[in-house]
């Protein structure tokens, strides 16, 4: 039976390919890509092999590729590093594809578009999760800097080995090597051996390829935020052949990217985790040649004549013709005058898997009645010894769904505590127990060394500089939602009013939960964000050719 990591192309696909790339044929042993290469190669195999190694592993073969084999993982639709060596044996012959001719040929043919990308999800999953090796990172379980690491590894689907330095004496020995000191943490060792200190999100990013710079050019549009209603946006916008940018302050998900399991999401009848439905949300984006840049966090935009103009993070300034806001809301932290102590030691606003081996029989708190605070519940019931969900209000089903509530009052080792809020957290380093207050009864200690929290979705706006109109909660207003008095004084809006998901400003779009009066569900999410580019069209025509929407306008 054929491994659908490594299937062989047809006669057809290699003629339909043969137009992208050029015939290489080596007569002795050839490196073709090497591990850490941020732009390399993809490669089919016309006769002989190239043999997939890992340097970190002894040049163990990781997988030989022969005949109508093809090389590659889905960083190569990005600018993500190689994560091995390949290595041509002798008397092999290739046809050898540039990145931007791969993304072409991918676009433009849907049969091959289909094996290579399943193909390469597949390897990933396979790497990621079955594989030990990757960027080595050492640190502790009770610091916040060496979470924030894991975190943005896990959420990036960055292949990475945690080396805790309380329990293992492998990494004990790598500082004893590198004569660095504890205190150092978190400490990055790259695949070739560079050692980083006190590294940061940005270095990582950097060092991985998932941040990339931007050359000084206005593109079509600027999607800022990668949740599903940003990711849905930038598959729309780049399929449809807009020079689409895509920046996020994390990484791809949004809300939904920290959901363990979604279940109610059309089309995936046994569910699919919010962080798989971003990542090939992801992949789809780039497979149309949609850059995605992150972290990058919009700080402050300006308008200049027909473009906007945002200074993000990272030194980036990025120009764009239409903006669609797709930045969310963010979870609202606890009123508690040491909770930064304990957040990333004990204090959490996602349930990953990397959370979940942390919670083992441990008695874990989930605070928050939404969806996203269910779903992390009864992901977390299959590893903690019990799970209390924390309810300010009376009635568990106001904002769940009902398939949860019932899941979660058929769940043994789920306690409901309503009318109660977290009041106090205690512990040296990391999370221990916490204080509950009830509204009647009054306070509890408990050990709870593990609390979620997902409160009071607060907007993502604070970068908007009052350069469109919000309502007093901070939300985005759109369409109808704004008074005629708070709309731009342009010549655009004299001929006509906003569009559905326009804002005060013509040319700048939200949607999703930045939105004011969007629904907070996944699929209105995706919905908007798609409908949003249909809009942007429209906006484009508009200033590329004002004389005729002047003659639209009066018809």
């Amino acid at each position: 039976m054929n491994d659908p990591r490594f299937p062989e192309l047809t006669q057809r696909h290699i003629r339909e390919l043969m137009p992208y790339g050029e015939v290489e044929s080596y007569d002795e042993e050839t490196y073709v890509f090497q591990l850490g290469d941020l732009e390399y190669d993809f490669f089919v195999v016309l006769c002989g092999c190239i043999n997939i190694v890992d340097p970190t592993n002894n040049d163990a073969i990781i997988v030989g590729h022969t005949r109508y084999q093809f090389t590659g993982d889905s960083s190569m639709l990005s600018t993500r590093g190689a994560q091995f060596n390949a290595v041509a044996c002798e008397d092999t012959q290739v046809l050898r594809i540039r990145p931007n001719k791969l993304k072409e040929a991918i676009a433009k043919n849907s049969s091959i578009s289909d094996i290579l990308l399943n193909a390469f999800l597949l390897r990933q999953e396979t790497v990621l999760n079955e594989f030990v090796g990757g960027i080595k990172i050492l640190g502790t379980d009770n610091s916040k800097e060496t979470y924030a690491l894991r975190d943005f590894m896990e959420k990036n689907h960055i292949w990475y080995n945690y080396l805790n330095l309380d329990t293992s004496e492998d990494a004990q020995k790598i500082l004893e090597h590198f004569n660095v000191d504890i205190h150092c943490i978190p400490i990055l060792i790259s695949k070739d051996n560079k050692i980083c200190i006190q590294a940061t999100v940005e270095q990582l990013a950097r060092y991985t390829g998932v941040l990339t710079d931007f050359d000084d050019r206005i593109f079509d549009v600027l999607v800022i935020g990668a949740g599903p209603a940003g990711l849905a946006a930038s598959v729309y916008a780049a399929s449809e052949g807009l020079d689409v940018v895509t920046i996020d302050s994390n990484s791809p998900g949004g809300q939904a990217g920290k959901s363990s399991k979604i279940e109610n999401y059309l089309g995936f009848p046994t569910g699919i985790s919010g962080g798989d439905l971003a990542n090939k949300a992801y992949v789809q984006a780039q497979k149309f040649g949609c850059t995605i840049s992150i972290p990058n966090r919009a700080q402050c935009i300006y308008h200049e004549g027909n473009y906007f103009c945002i200074d993000a993070t990272n030194q980036n300034q990025i120009k764009a013709r239409a903006i669609i806001a797709a930045t969310g809301a963010n979870y609202k932290q606890l009123p508690i005058d040491n909770l930064e102590k304990y957040e990333g030691s004990g204090v959490y606003y996602s349930a990953t898997g990397m959370n979940a081996a942390s919670c083992q029989n441990e008695l874990v708190g989930v605070i928050g009645g939404g969806n996203s605070a269910g779903q992390a519940a009864l992901f977390l019931s299959e590893h903690a010894k019990e799970v209390h969900i924390i309810l300010r209000s009376g009635n568990l089903g106001d904002k769940m769904s009902d398939y949860l509530v019932q899941r979660i009052e058929d769940a043994e080792n789920v306690i409901l505590h309503t009318h109660t809020e977290v009041t106090q957290l205690h512990g040296d380093y990391h999370l221990e127990r916490v204080t509950l207050t009830h509204k009647e009864k009054g306070d509890t200690e408990m050990n709870i060394t593990n609390l979620f929290t997902f409160i009071g979705a607060q907007p993502c706006t604070e970068w908007l500089n009052n350069l469109i109109y919000t309502d007093e909660k901070g939300f985005i207003c759109t369409g109808v939602e704004i008074p005629q008095d708070k709309l731009s004084d342009c010549e655009m809006y004299k001929r006509r009013r906003p569009q559905t998901l326009e804002t005060s400003l013509p040319g700048f779009f939200a949607v999703g939960d930045v939105r004011k009066g969007s629904v907070k569900r996944v699929a209105s999410a995706v919905g908007e964000g798609s409908m949003a580019v249909s809009q942007v069209h429209t906006y484009l025509s508009e200033i590329n050719n004002p004389i005729a929407s002047e003659t639209v306008a009066a018809e």
